[in-house]
């Protein structure tokens, strides 16, 4: 076994038996655990911020890029949105050992259903520090422990906030190993947790494509994952101008490196003459680089710069300030490109026809689906979650933004009174 092996099996094996008290530890010392965890954080917000300039500088001489960059930087409204989101975790209610679906048989047993932990969690991550404590979070008040493996871009910022959540645990007595951060870079140790199925259940990955294909190929457990954030936004030819303007102005340049950042923009051939124009002049104000079809560069071509989209587009996740717009004959197509082109994370309609809204609905495969919002919206916090794990575009167990729910399973529970099958 080779030193890293050796490693992660210790990690491992206190995890498994952390869960074994997390999973039965009440509600109130969660909650507690979770307000001591914030408690910790604005203590020591000097001592993170300083730990956070230390990766940015890092990253600053490594050439990371801007949005890499942006995702990685501690502002003082991200510092307060933790512990915001810490505080709103311990307010939800907490689902293990709700027991739900009761039906009486004729035979007299009572049967229904218990949620319960996972068991332990591991989850890999890029650049955001953030997630350290929103997925520490989330796991602990769902009753499971977690493994947290961040990107080596942010390995000053996690540790520092893994000493705040060892301090929280252990001033309400719970193990601190109930969320361990992994604090070695090595690449490797990604290939060690995936394959740990002795001592972890369920991975959750976040980052990039290449991260994602990697665990994919190399995970022997189950995962929790998505791929790419190309969401669209569809102007329908009932949709009111303002609405339309606003939320898809929104929805691409509210923040560029997000996975729910509007990568396409579709418009009904009906209304795009009145509505185009004045979208494109928005976008060229935020320097945003326009690739369009043939009829909307034709139509645009008189007053704006818009570079011929190619297939590629279609399926590109920008993540920055580009964005393709195509102009489609009717709900029809719309709805026919998202699905051959999206990656089932999140879309948008712009209607005022209830028809055609609840049509877009039902017949787009993603898994979130908005009628006259913002695709920003797509997301745990916005969502009453308190905080997210992750934003699943699986179909199976948890879809859409995984919350405490999304962390849990259910078995079946059986009340009798004696009763002996015949």
């Amino acid at each position: 076994m080779t030193e890293l092996s050796a490693y992660m099996r210790q990690v491992g094996e206190a995890a498994r038996a952390a869960s074994a008290q997390v999973c039965r530890a009440s509600t109130q010392l969660k909650n507690s655990a979770l307000l001591a965890i914030g408690d910790e954080i604005l203590k020591r917000r000097d001592s993170l911020m300083a730990e956070n300039e230390k990766d940015l500088e890092a990253g600053r001489r490594n050439g990371i890029s801007e949005p890499l960059l942006d995702r990685l930087m501690f502002t003082e409204a991200r510092f307060e949105s933790m512990v915001e989101g810490l505080v709103q975790v311990a307010g939800l209610e907490d689902p293990v050992g709700e027991i739900s679906d009761m039906s009486y048989q004729p035979n007299g047993l009572q049967i229904g259903r218990m949620r319960v932990p996972l068991g332990v969690i591991g989850i890999i991550y890029e650049s955001r520090p953030n997630v350290t404590i929103d997925a520490a979070s989330l796991c602990l008040k769902s009753g499971n422990a977690t493994v947290l493996r961040g990107g080596s871009e942010a390995i000053h910022s996690n540790l520092a906030l893994a000493s705040c959540i060892d301090a929280g645990l252990e001033a309400v007595g719970l193990p601190a190993t109930a969320i361990q951060v992994i604090r070695d870079t090595d690449r490797a140790l990604v290939g060690e947790l995936v394959r740990m199925d002795q001592f972890v259940d369920v991975i959750v990955p976040r980052g990039g494509r290449g991260l994602i294909e990697r665990i994919m190929d190399e995970a022997t457990i189950p995962v929790i994952k998505h791929l790419d954030g190309i969401c669209h936004v569809y102007i329908d030819e009932h949709a009111d101008p303002e609405k339309a303007y606003n939320i898809a102005i929104n929805a691409k340049t509210q923040r560029y490196a997000v996975c729910n950042a509007m990568e396409t923009l579709l418009v009904s051939e009906k209304v795009a003459p009145s509505i185009l124009p004045r979208l494109a002049a928005g976008f060229q104000a935020q320097a945003v680089e326009l690739r369009g079809c043939e009829a909307t560069r034709a139509l645009l071509a008189d007053q704006y710069q818009v570079t011929p989209a190619t297939e590629a587009d279609w399926f590109e996740e920008y993540l920055g300030p580009v964005l393709a717009v195509r102009i489609v004959e009717d709900l029809d197509q719309a709805i026919a490109h998202i699905n051959r082109y999206g990656s089932n994370h999140t879309d948008s309609i712009v209607t005022e026809n209830y028809t055609a809204g609840h049509r877009f609905l039902r017949e787009v495969d993603s898994s979130s689906v908005m009628i006259n919002a913002s695709t920003r919206f797509a997301d745990g916090f916005e969502y009453g979650l308190g905080a997210e794990i992750g934003i699943s575009t699986d179909k199976l167990h948890a879809r859409g933004p995984v919350g405490l729910e999304g962390l849990t399973s259910q078995k079946f529970v059986v009340f009798g009174d004696g009763q002996i099958r015949q």
